[in-house]
């Protein structure tokens, strides 16, 4: 193992400030719209071919994570009586826009426990 930097230290503090540059550039600003137990639409932008349409993935936030350019929120829905859940990385361009459906009340940083849950309780948040 290595001991010794291999970057100097003075170096790697002016990379540390360019990546957070770039980083607040590129991040959205409206991005703090939604919160965990929200009901959600988001727009995504999907290339198939040479052609771009719009799919919508309706649900509840169930989790946020990551901070940054790295933060993440996961929407979870009932189709076909399956829970199906994704994950979307908040600054993308792939996003079109979230549209905030329904608020919910909720007292939990992340709604795990819904996924045990059956039927109409599956998607229950207080309002």
């Amino acid at each position: 193992m290595c001991w010794k930097l291999c970057v100097p230290l003075s170096e790697g503090i002016i990379m540390n400030q360019i990546i957070d540059a770039i980083g607040k550039e590129q991040q959205e600003t409206d991005a703090n719209t939604f919160k965990v137990g929200d009901s959600v639409r988001v727009h995504t932008r999907v290339v198939e071919g040479d052609k771009e349409r719009i799919q919508i993935f309706a649900g509840v936030v169930i989790g946020r994570k990551g901070r940054g350019l790295n933060e993440t929120f996961t929407v979870r829905r009932i189709s076909y009586g399956e829970g199906v859940e994704r994950v979307f990385p908040l600054h993308s361009p792939r996003i079109a826009k979230v549209e905030v459906e329904q608020q919910g009340r909720v007292r939990r940083a992340r709604l795990n426990y819904l996924r045990t849950r059956k039927g109409k309780d599956a998607t229950a948040v207080r309002e």
